[in-house]
């Protein structure tokens, strides 16, 4: 960003001029300085006043233009680089030189007001300088030692990018929210309210549906509100507007929509208002009677759900189901309650059991008939889907042992017999299986070994032959030698010195 700073110093003319106006400024910084004066805003050559009461404090100068047409809202978290200067031209304080982009959240108060201000009207890409009075930097206590009391700065912002707050419950980035504009009170809706909204889709820019809808939270996929607008709208207060971007996990997924001419694994974005909602009675402030009443509601809408091949909101009214009567005082029930609950209970389990099942989630099938079975140990279908669930797993023994306790406690069921035999057929296919990978590999080590034995035993003669060549060519050379040492060797005492 040095270059880009040196294009705003050519604006001040010569470097005579320049020289000239350094010398006013360092002694005009120091003189108010001294008094504790405010420094003067300095006249940027094409600044808008872009504080809230145009009272000059906020003054913006783009330097490089962004793209796009968006904005970072409030919450959103942005990455800028920047680089702080005194009205002087003295650097205080520059992320470019720690190399290190610098983040915050917008309207979240963790930077001086005129960034959160200045910056929520910057788009992608782009440079601009603020000047930013002291009623929105540091005021008249100031930062010391490098900021004084009343100061007047400068600050170059480059935009890079911005996320809205991720509302997804897996934190996975799916569904991101951006404040447009803030709504009432701190109430939200929770499951069962009913909301109204307004809702504008987007895809690539191109609105595919604007309309008004009512509809009880956990149940927008009749009114065709995708999952990513229903995460979202537990978060809303009355009258909020926020801008959300969903991934296609939580909208059209790998279907696309193409009625809205919606590809598979789409982004869509979505501005939603959240006009006002209902909230049901919370179960805190319900007795027994009213808290088993609405379980039987619940219990009905699953049912509807489930027959209509909706699982996900089936399984979300089984779940209130417990919520509402897993820990209920049974103190203050009747027997005829305290069958109902049971019932009750023992129903929202084995209903779930069979969502999961009928969504492949295998382990929450297992898991849920467990549940089932802790209240009733022979209960048929909680042992039968669990034997289902272990079979899809390939857990072809404990498949087996199921199926097997449900003829033990249900002869006649002729599901579980066909399972039976269906298991035990796989389960002699897998030895035989085994028995023809295992009748495999021991030819082959049997082919190795005759082919070892073969290899050993080739060696072996050559080794023999080798052994005999080489004796009777060493039996020659002895006899060479014998005849070398007949020749006779004078003795000392023949003459002989020593």
């Amino acid at each position: 960003m040095d270059t880009e700073g040196s294009k705003i110093e050519e604006q001040l003319g010569t470097d005579e001029q320049k020289e000239q106006m350094q010398v006013e400024n360092d002694e005009q910084t120091k003189n108010t300085i001294q008094k504790g004066e405010s420094n003067p805003v300095p006249v940027n050559p094409n600044p808008v006043d872009i504080s809230p009461d145009q009272d000059g404090g906020i003054l913006k100068e783009v330097i490089t233009p962004g793209t796009g047409e968006d904005s970072p809202c409030s919450g959103d978290e942005v990455i800028v680089h920047y680089v702080g200067k005194h009205t002087d031209g003295t650097r205080f304080d520059s992320s470019r030189e720690r190399g290190e982009k610098f983040k915050f959240k917008i309207g979240k108060e963790q930077v001086i007001k005129a960034w959160d201000i200045g910056v929520a009207t910057m788009k992608r890409g782009e440079v601009a300088l603020l000047t930013c009075g002291p009623d929105y930097a540091y005021g008249e206590n100031g930062s010391p030692p490098k900021i004084p009391a009343n100061a007047t700065l400068t600050f170059e912002i480059e935009l890079f990018d911005w996320g809205g707050e991720d509302l997804s419950e897996e934190k996975d980035g799916g569904v991101c929210r951006s404040l447009l504009e803030s709504g009432e009170g701190y109430s939200t809706p929770d499951d069962d309210a009913t909301v109204e909204i307004h809702l504008i889709g987007k895809y690539s820019n191109n609105i595919f549906e604007e309309r008004d809808v009512t509809f009880i939270r956990g149940e927008g996929s009749e009114h065709g509100i995708v999952e990513g607008v229903e995460v979202a709208l537990k978060h809303f207060k009355k009258g909020e507007r926020s801008r959300l971007v969903v991934q296609s996990k939580y909208a059209y997924g790998s279907s696309g929509k193409p009625e809205f001419n919606i590809p598979p694994n789409s982004e869509l974005v979505y501005e939603v208002t959240m006009k006002t909602f209902e909230k049901v009675k919370a179960s805190w402030d319900m007795d027994s009677e009213e808290k088993l009443q609405q379980s039987t509601i619940n219990k009905t809408k699953g049912t509807t759900f489930f027959k209509a091949g909706k699982y996900k909101p089936a399984i979300n009214n089984y779940k209130k189901i417990i919520s509402y009567l897993e820990h209920i005082s049974e103190t203050d029930l009747s027997d005829d309650q305290k069958a109902e609950k049971q019932a009750l209970v023992l129903a929202a389990h084995l209903n779930m059991a069979m969502c999961y099942l009928k969504t492949n989630d295998h382990v929450s099938t297992i898991e849920q008939c467990n549940k089932a079975l802790k209240i009733d140990e022979t209960n048929e279908k909680a042992v039968f889907r669990r034997g289902q669930a272990h079979l899809a797993m390939n857990d072809l023994e404990l498949a087996r042992d199921d199926f097997k306790k449900v003829t033990d406690i249900s002869p006649e069921n002729k599901a579980a017999k066909n399972q039976l035999v269906l298991v035990n057929k796989k389960i002699r296919e897998l030895v035989q299986k085994e028995k023809q990978t295992y009748a495999g590999m021991f030819q082959k080590f049997a082919e190795r070994d005759a082919k070892l034995r073969e290899e050993n035993e080739t060696k072996a003669k050559e080794t023999s032959e080798n052994d005999k060549q080489t004796e009777a060519t060493t039996g020659e050379s002895m006899d060479t030698s014998s005849e070398a040492d007949s020749t006779p060797v004078p003795a000392a005492d023949e003459g002989t010195a020593v």
